[in-house]
C-alpha cells in the first residue's frame, strides 16, 4: 500500500534539519510536475530536452511554499510564536499560509501599489497583519531587519537559512525523477535565495554536501549520500529594469512587470554569485517584452500558465538555445516559480480583445465558431 504524500519535510527527512520530535508544518507541498514541452522547443530550430518545474501548483501558488514549510517549522520548534517578512507578493502569501496552519502570527510589509493583487489577497485571506510602506521591496528588507532586533518575530525571508533548505528539495525532485542532473537548470532572479537553494540541493546530491554546507552558515549537516557526481550549469535572468547583477552592483529604484523580481537589492548577492561561479554558468537580462512573450507562448502552445516573474527563465534559456550558448542536446530544465492567477490583470492586459461579445443566437454563436476555427 502507498503511502500517502504528506509534503516534502517527511519525504526527504533524512536531509533536513528536523528531529523525531519536530512537530511539521506542512500543506503538502511540494512533488511539483516537471513537465516536457512539446511544441516550443521546435520553435528554436534546435535539438533540447526542455523541461518546467511547475512551482506553481504548490499549495498556495509558488515555489515559496518549499522554503516557508521548513522556516516556519523551526519557528515553531523555537518557540516563535510570529514571523515577518518583507515580500513582493509571494512570500507573504506563502508566510500568512503556513502562520495560519501553525496558529502564529504573521506580520508582512509590501511595498504599496506594487504588490500583484492575487497575492495581496492570499495575504488579506489568510489573517497576516498586512503593513503597507511607500517603499520597494528593498525598503521592506531593511525594515525588517531592524524590526527582528527589537521585537520577538522570526524572519521568514530567504536570510533565514531554513528557508534555503526547504527549498533544496527541488533540485532533489529533479534528480529522483530524471535519474540525473540535467545539463542546465534557468531560473528567474529577484532575491537570489532559489538559485542558490537549487545549487545546495544539487551539491548534496552529488555528494558534495560539506560545500554545501558553507551556503547554510552551518545549518546543513546533511550532505548524504551521492546520486551521481554531476551537478548542472546554473543560469539566472534577471529583467532588465531590475537587473543587478549584470548591472555590477544594486539597483535602487526596479522597475519590471515580473513583480515578484523586482528586487534591486538581493539579499544572496555573494551567494548566487558563487554559485556561477562553480557551476560554470551565467547572469543575463530580458525585456519585459521578451518576458510577456514568453508567458503568452507557454500558455498558448504548451498550456501552461505562470506568472510573468516565472517566465523569465523560458524567455531567457529560448533565447540562449537559439544563439547556441546552450548547446544542442541538452537536457534544460526551467524554473517556473509562481502560476498564472497571482498577477490576473497582467494576463488579461495582454489579450486585449480576444473575447467576441454576439447575440444570444444560435446563428450568430455558430459563425462565431466557424470564423474563428484554428
Amino acid at each position: 500500500m502507498n503511502k500517502r504524500y504528506t509534503g516534502l519535510i517527511e519525504h526527504y527527512r533524512d536531509r533536513m534539519p528536523v528531529t523525531d520530535g519536530t512537530r511539521v508544518i506542512s500543506l503538502g507541498e511540494g512533488n511539483t510536475p516537471l513537465v516536457k514541452l512539446e511544441n516550443i522547443p521546435g520553435e528554436t530550430g534546435k535539438s533540447v530536452d526542455l523541461y518546467v518545474k511547475y512551482e506553481g501548483l504548490n499549495p498556495t501558488g509558488s515555489f515559496k511554499d518549499r522554503g516557508m514549510t521548513m522556516a516556519v517549522t523551526r519557528a515553531v520548534a523555537e518557540g516563535s510564536r510570529a514571523i515577518i517578512c518583507a515580500s513582493t507578493g509571494n512570500t507573504s502569501a506563502a508566510a500568512a499560509a503556513y502562520a495560519a496552519r501553525a496558529g502564529i502570527t504573521a506580520f508582512v510589509l509590501i511595498p504599496e501599489g506594487k504588490i500583484a493583487l492575487g497575492k495581496l489577497a492570499q495575504a488579506m485571506i489568510h489573517g497576516a497583519v498586512v503593513i503597507q510602506i511607500r517603499g520597494n521591496f528593498d525598503a521592506g528588507m531593511a525594515l525588517v531587519k531592524e524590526v527582528a532586533d527589537h521585537a520577538p518575530v522570526t524572519i521568514v525571508n530567504s536570510i533565514n537559512p531554513y528557508r534555503l533548505q526547504g527549498q533544496k528539495t527541488a533540485a532533489f525532485e529533479i534528480v529522483d525523477e530524471l535519474g540525473a542532473a540535467p545539463d542546465f537548470h534557468c531560473l528567474p532572479v529577484g532575491n537570489a535565495g532559489n538559485i542558490t537553494a537549487h545549487w545546495i540541493g544539487y551539491s548534496e546530491y552529488a555528494g558534495q554536501g560539506t560545500q554545501a554546507c558553507a551556503f547554510c552558515e552551518g545549518s546543513c549537516k546533511f550532505g548524504g549520500k551521492a546520486v551521481n557526481g554531476k551537478r548542472p550549469t546554473m543560469v539566472g535572468y534577471q529583467a532588465s529594469g531590475s537587473a543587478p547583477f549584470m548591472r555590477g552592483g544594486m539597483v535602487d529604484h526596479p522597475e519590471t512587470v515580473a513583480t515578484a523580481i523586482r528586487i534591486g537589492h538581493p539579499q544572496s548577492w555573494d551567494r548566487a554569485w558563487t554559485v556561477q561561479k562553480e557551476s560554470g554558468g551565467w547572469f543575463d537580462e530580458c525585456s519585459d517584452e521578451e518576458i510577456l512573450a514568453a508567458q503568452k507562448l507557454l500558455t498558448s502552445r504548451e498550456g501552461i500558465f505562470c506568472e510573468p516573474a516565472s517566465a523569465t527563465s523560458v524567455a531567457g534559456a529560448l533565447r540562449d538555445i537559439r544563439a547556441g550558448r546552450i548547446p544542442e542536446g541538452s537536457s534544460v530544465v526551467c524554473t517556473l516559480t509562481g502560476h498564472g492567477l497571482k498577477d490576473p490583470d497582467t494576463a488579461i492586459r495582454q489579450c486585449g480583445d480576444d473575447m467576441l461579445t454576439v447575440d444570444a443566437e444560435l446563428s450568430a454563436v455558430k459563425d462565431a465558431i466557424l470564423n474563428n476555427m484554428a
